[in-house]
């Protein structure tokens, strides 16, 4: 795993409403962005890691499901989340 629990925390304080607000959309994104970072990073050096791409497929699937429910529900915060991460779009 990528993410240590420090580098968890920092995300939530950065992305969530409060120091508790693991749950949100924001923050799920954000985890997962970071996840997915690594991942990519990790694939680079390990070309035949297929176990390590199909999660990551997974992780960009989830991340994408989730920042379309965001612009359904809000899209003012999807426009400064995905400038905030530095995603496309």
């Amino acid at each position: 795993m990528a993410l240590n629990k420090e580098d968890k925390i920092k995300i939530i304080k950065d992305f969530g409403k409060d120091k508790n607000d693991s749950g949100s959309t924001e923050v799920q994104i954000a985890i997962l962005t970071e996840r997915i970072k690594y991942l990519t990073d990790h694939l680079k050096i390990n070309k035949k890691d297929f176990h390590s791409r199909m999660g990551l497929l997974k992780m960009v699937g989830k991340r994408r499901r989730l920042l379309n429910y965001l612009i359904k529900k809000d899209f003012n915060k999807y426009k400064e989340l995905i400038g905030r991460l530095g995603l496309r779009k």
